[in-house]
């Protein structure tokens, strides 16, 4: 999918909105157990009752190969699944691959190949030999992380150099150098929402996915604010607090009204931005 394609079903759908298909056998309704794969039974229901309210499906790899084989089984066949469903949702593996090139290499056919993954998540911490494979492909993406969500994110995320600059605003520098809006994204937790806008003065035009809204606390209104562009340039995912509102028979129904509370929300705050009628190039 391309940037101008993403860009279109965004303005199409009026909804920037990823759920995170966070998928634990231990939460889902006790009634899908039966299932003869409940991972992909529940992950189908929540694709039917959302689809058209999302522009992307993030299912979190740690989920999946926790439960081994039958979990790698789950995945694939819930990226197809979401390819048949709706070719206009972005599938991103949320993967946090990154290792030496011809590793790397290999993580970048699995997800782009052999799973036709649309973009997948990467660290950056080994440089730009790690990443260059993932670059390869048409039509895809890598999503680097750049400032995470989580609480550990200062123990590193912040430090800063000679210069005064923190390490998240090097990484963000010397990494989109090595690709262009096209074919990469950044990972900014929304969390920090007030970070977006100096993440926006290094990387004005690049989307970034923006985890941390829903249950972890992050406000839809301070990532727009700090961090919409002129073509929105915005992901923003919603996993617990969509997948996991109602852990009866009625989840899926309750997932769709999470999922379009939030998409309303986007739908009213969209025309905040510069241009909503055509796409910049």
């Amino acid at each position: 999918m391309t940037y101008k394609e993403l860009t279109g079903q965004i303005l199409k759908r009026r909804s920037f909105l990823c759920i995170g298909l966070d998928t634990d056998p231990g939460s889902m309704p006790v009634h899908l157990l039966k299932a003869d794969d409940p991972v992909f039974a529940f992950n189908k229901a929540i694709i039917d009752a959302t689809h058209d309210l999302v522009i992307a499906y993030k299912p979190n790899l740690a989920f999946y190969e926790s439960q081994g084989a039958r979990g790698w089984i789950s995945f694939e066949k819930t990226v197809r699944y979401i390819r048949a469903a709706d070719p206009g949702v972005l599938v991103i593996a949320d993967a946090k691959r990154g290792d030496i090139g011809n590793t790397s290499k290999h993580y970048a056919k699995a997800f782009f190949e052999t799973l036709d993954c649309d973009a997948v998540t990467v660290a950056p911490y080994m440089g730009e030999d790690s990443i260059t494979p993932f670059l390869s492909y048409p039509g895809k993406w890598i999503i680097i992380l750049a400032i995470t969500s989580n609480k550990g994110a200062t123990d590193f995320q912040f430090f800063a150099n000679s210069e005064h600059k923190k390490l998240f605003e090097q990484v963000l520098e010397r990494s989109s150098s090595w690709a262009t809006k096209e074919n990469m994204m950044f990972v900014a937790g929304a969390t920090r929402a007030e970070m977006l806008a100096d993440i926006r003065r290094i990387v004005p035009d690049h989307f970034l996915l923006v985890p941390g809204v829903g249950a972890q606390g992050g406000s839809l209104e301070e990532v727009v604010r700090h961090g919409m562009n002129d073509n929105c340039g915005l992901i923003v995912n919603s996993s617990r607090g969509i997948i996991y509102a109602s852990t009866g028979e009625d989840f899926a129904l309750k997932a769709r009204e999470a999922a379009s509370e939030i998409q309303q929300e986007m739908a009213r705050l969209l025309p905040y931005a510069p241009s909503t009628t055509s796409v910049q190039p």
